[in-house]
């Protein structure tokens, strides 16, 4: 009797346990801070439908979130605003190979007051301040970089770029007045309050803004992980970003 006793403790211990992980899990996301809005309404969908599942994310510049994830930051999924910095990873196998793929896309543009007349790349040199997020590690302000440089405006604009550490924070230089305007992603522009888009960076200017997505060696043991990661991809997901003003395959 004592034997049956403690086998069935242990089987309803064990079973519990098993239960209990398969319900419950949390999962880290380090996102492109121009991902912020549709990022959380994304987590917010999967996690009602997969009772259990909560998520801790980490916004930020795309080159500071693959840093903190190579200095050993928790991270299961890894969704970046350019193919630089997951491919820095892959090299790392920080990012597993077998789950990366692009699910987004967005478009730079420049946003100011309502009265400038600006209306293209070049009379942007007629400004003062301009905010650009940091091209080394911020990709909006590295596409930016580019166009300016192609269009051979870098010289004129040396003294005039104010670095922002992420591109939500050049648009909040801008909505508050601290520069006259500022490099960002069409996305970004429809949350500003006090400015609008001037115009849209041409295309020819810099390589497409791709959003990867890609899972960590540690996500990609996760089941949860790997739905999510699936689920980026689902008509869904595509419908809430096309809402929030993202391209999508």
């Amino acid at each position: 009797m004592k034997k049956i006793t403690i086998k069935l403790f242990l089987c309803v211990f064990f079973f519990v346990l098993l239960t209990g992980s398969a319900i419950s899990a949390e999962l880290n996301l380090s996102v492109a801070a121009s991902m912020r809005d549709a990022v959380t309404e994304l987590s917010d969908n999967f996690a009602k439908k997969n009772p259990g599942v909560s998520f801790q994310k980490n916004f930020g510049s795309s080159g500071a979130l693959a840093k903190q994830i190579e200095s050993g930051a928790p991270c299961d999924i890894f969704l970046s605003a350019n193919l630089k910095w997951m491919d820095y990873l892959k090299e790392k196998k920080l990012v597993d190979a077998r789950y990366t793929t692009t699910f987004a896309y967005n478009e730079v543009v420049f946003v100011g007051k309502p009265e400038l007349k600006i209306s293209k790349l070049q009379d942007v040199v007629k400004l003062e301040k301009i905010a650009i997020g940091s091209p080394k590690s911020v990709p909006a302000g590295d596409y930016a970089e580019k166009a300016i440089k192609k269009a051979g405006i870098d010289k004129q604009l040396e003294n005039k770029l104010v670095m922002a550490k992420d591109v939500r924070e050049c648009l909040m230089y801008a909505d508050r007045g601290e520069v006259d305007g500022a490099f960002v992603y069409k996305t970004d522009a429809l949350l500003a309050k006090n400015v609008k888009t001037l115009f849209t960076v041409p295309q020819d200017l810099y390589p497409r803004v791709t959003y990867p997505a890609g899972l960590t060696a540690d996500g990609s043991k996760k089941n949860e992980a790997v739905a999510f990661y699936k689920y980026l991809q689902s008509d869904e997901a595509k419908k809430i970003l096309v809402k929030h003003g993202f391209a999508v395959k």
